[in-house]
């Protein structure tokens, strides 16, 4: 187990390193005035797969509304991408 340290040492330093910072948008109205909630992080993680492949064409589209209400947006965002790609069921087969 020891040979396994540096090893694993470095997947968690790569990992960190990976790791979002903060979002100084959040709560923070965009210029219609709204923050993206449950419903909208939703919607979002749904059509992600469509808005990833648009994004990387067209710097008008972004995969993840920045002006969100915070975690409950993150909730349906996640919640929307686990169940289009099956969840843990869908892994196993």
């Amino acid at each position: 187990m020891k040979k396994y340290w540096p090893l694993l040492l470095l997947m968690i330093l790569v990992l960190t390193a990976c790791a979002a910072g903060p979002n100084a948008a959040v709560d923070v109205p965009d210029v219609d005035g709204n923050t993206a909630g449950f419903f909208m992080g939703l919607w979002h993680g749904l059509i992600s797969p469509v808005t990833l492949l648009i994004s990387l064409f067209s710097d008008n589209v972004n995969v993840y509304e920045i002006h969100n209400s915070g975690n409950w947006y993150d909730v349906g965002f996640v919640f929307a991408i686990v169940s289009f790609v099956g969840g843990s069921h869908g892994a196993r087969k």
